[in-house]
């Protein structure tokens, strides 16, 4: 019996995950960016992966060991969304939100202790997108 309310439990979770993310293209967007650059050196490292979990817990509220159904939806999403609705998105955003979001990136990059050049490319152009200079630190 216990374990077919963890079951549902974890059902209802997971559920209650993909709401969230779904109803918040902000959110789908910053997730599907830190995806992304897990994936931006064309090789998907524990270390990259175990950050990316810690920053869904810790920046967004969001367990990690129920997002299977968000990976899923992330996936569908992200073939949908263009690049100019990304930057949309991204645009309105408060500063202290997008410098959040680079950080984090940031985090996921150098968690495995190696900057590949692709990681770099993508922290760059993203920053332009999201407004700010990495060379020279201001927004």
């Amino acid at each position: 019996m216990v374990g077919l309310l963890d079951t549902i439990k974890t059902m209802l979770e997971r559920d209650k995950t993909v709401r969230l993310v779904a109803n918040d293209p902000a959110l789908t967007a910053e997730l599907l960016l830190l995806f992304r650059m897990i994936l931006a050196d064309g090789e998907v490292r524990n270390e990259e992966l175990m950050m990316f979990k810690s920053i869904c817990r810790t920046a967004f509220g969001l367990n990690p060991e129920v997002m299977s159904e968000v990976y899923k939806y992330l996936e569908d999403f992200g073939y949908e969304m263009t690049a100019e609705q990304t930057v949309q998105i991204f645009s309105e955003l408060p500063e202290e939100r997008r410098r959040d979001l680079l950080d984090r990136m940031i985090q996921i990059a150098e968690s495995d202790d190696v900057l590949d050049t692709r990681e770099l490319q993508l922290l760059g152009k993203t920053a332009d997108m999201l407004g700010f200079d990495l060379k020279g630190g201001s927004a």
